[in-house]
């Protein structure tokens, strides 16, 4: 994998095409993939289930403990918990949508980009910037509907999206989730 980033030539894409198995998607990232990504994460990793998860039970907590030191009667203490958790819940989408947002802006002024992926990782190219990485650096990934997504970290703290809407023929979503398969753990 060419880690020089910023060829402007495309000598990374060249020789990452070179290998047969490599397949390119060209798309312009939006705040919605991001969205997309992150609750992805909220459903299906561990760290991501923990995540969406403290606020509510934060507040449950809160509520019972609240409860029984005021010695609070079952129905004060039923009507807080109804309205408590849903507020918690809520509070947790909008989160994910605000780092979506965040995120979204970090990567926005790359403008269009152009990735392509093979088995030694991927080169991605944007208008105003470039990077590459190997698989090594995600642990695993996901998919939805729209995107794949990478996890990177112990943690699955890092998140990489790769819209499915930028493959140049639709078999390249085939063959970038052979690719991703046989790098990553799929989650």
């Amino acid at each position: 994998m060419d880690t020089r980033g910023g060829d402007k030539d495309g000598d990374s894409l060249h020789q990452n095409a070179s290998l047969g198995t490599a397949v390119e998607f060209v798309y312009r990232p939006t705040a919605a993939d991001y969205e997309e990504a992150l609750r992805a994460r909220a459903r299906r990793s561990p760290s991501g289930r923990a995540q969406a998860l403290v606020a509510p039970l934060t507040a449950a907590i809160a509520v019972t403990v609240f409860a029984l030191l005021e010695d609070a009667g079952l129905i004060v203490w039923s009507i807080s918990l109804v309205l408590t958790v849903p507020l918690a819940f809520w509070a947790t989408l909008r989160g994910l949508r605000t780092m979506a947002r965040r995120m979204f802006s970090m990567v926005e002024p790359y403008g269009r980009c152009r990735t392509v992926a093979d088995d030694r990782g991927a080169v991605s190219t944007g208008e105003r910037a470039s990077f590459s990485m190997d698989w090594t650096v995600s642990r695993a990934y996901l998919e939805t509907p729209g995107l794949f997504v990478l996890l990177s970290g112990d943690h699955a703290t890092g998140v990489a999206v790769l819209p499915k809407r930028g493959a140049q023929h639709p078999a390249d979503v085939d063959r970038l989730r052979e690719i991703l398969d046989r790098n990553l753990k799929r989650v």
